[in-house]
């Protein structure tokens, strides 16, 4: 039925040959036909149809579709060892077609290593406690994320020490260390730009009362030099009326 529908297929005739098979080859789809172990070779004839299913996910990242006759295969069991659709027989070409681009889509989805579309914009939102301990994996998500799609190169790329600096000081001058209060996070990432906001829940600051960590005299003050990091790394940075929010731009490097 998919011959000639511009789908290159290979049929093997037992569990035994599809499992060889996986072990050499990739595939983009899988469809195993439980209504034909009856006529399997001798020693996958009594294999358990659950097992095999388990055994071809542990070979194969593909998604499976599983054609078989109503009630020979326990559906829920089926569909928690991977199965991505079912086939009750009889079906035609329309229902065959229809199931396996829906599989072949979510196919699509699931893979890392697809170049992000243009027109795609991932927006992320993440409500962080005022604790210095969850920062690195918060961080090292968002890296990854704009990494992905390839605004930054996390190797050459200091946005990591932008990003720490801006929630370091949402924690620890914004909220003050205070625990009942929460960090915001909102960032908007595409293939143009990635933007990030952080807001604390603290009452603000004065942007001009910072001391310039530039000046001669303030050259070993630990005060205002996490700015100073935000605004050289970063492309864009602008802060709200009250100063508990900052927003911030980085273009693709």
């Amino acid at each position: 039925m998919l011959g000639g529908r511009r789908h290159e297929t290979t049929v093997v005739a037992s569990s035994r040959e599809a499992l060889e098979k996986l072990s050499q080859q990739d595939f983009d789809l899988l469809i195993i036909d439980l209504t034909a172990k009856a006529q399997a070779v001798p020693e996958d004839a009594d294999a358990d149809s659950l097992e095999l299913i388990s055994k071809v996910s542990r070979k194969s990242r593909a998604p499976i579709i599983v054609s078989t006759s109503p009630g020979s295969v326990n559906v829920r069991k089926a569909f928690r060892l991977g199965v991505t659709g079912l086939l009750q027989r009889p079906y035609d070409l329309t229902e065959l077609e229809k199931i396996v681009q829906k599989a072949l889509s979510y196919k699509m989805r699931r893979i890392e290593n697809a170049p992000p579309q243009p027109e795609v914009r991932e927006v992320i939102e993440i409500e962080l406690p005022s604790d210095i301990k969850y920062l690195d994996g918060v961080l090292s998500y968002l890296v990854d994320r704009a990494a992905k799609f390839g605004v930054v190169r996390p190797a050459a790329s200091n946005i990591f020490i932008a990003l720490d600096e801006a929630l370091t000081n949402a924690i620890r001058h914004g909220n003050a260390d205070d625990h009942s209060k929460k960090v915001h996070i909102r960032a908007e990432i595409s293939t143009k730009a990635a933007k990030f906001t952080v807001r604390d829940e603290g009452p603000g600051f004065d942007a001009g009362s910072v001391p310039d960590p530039c000046h001669p005299h303030n050259l070993f003050k630990p005060s205002g030099r996490g700015l100073m990091l935000i605004q050289h790394i970063m492309d864009e940075v602008s802060f709200n009326e009250r100063c508990n929010e900052v927003t911030m731009v980085k273009y693709p490097e």
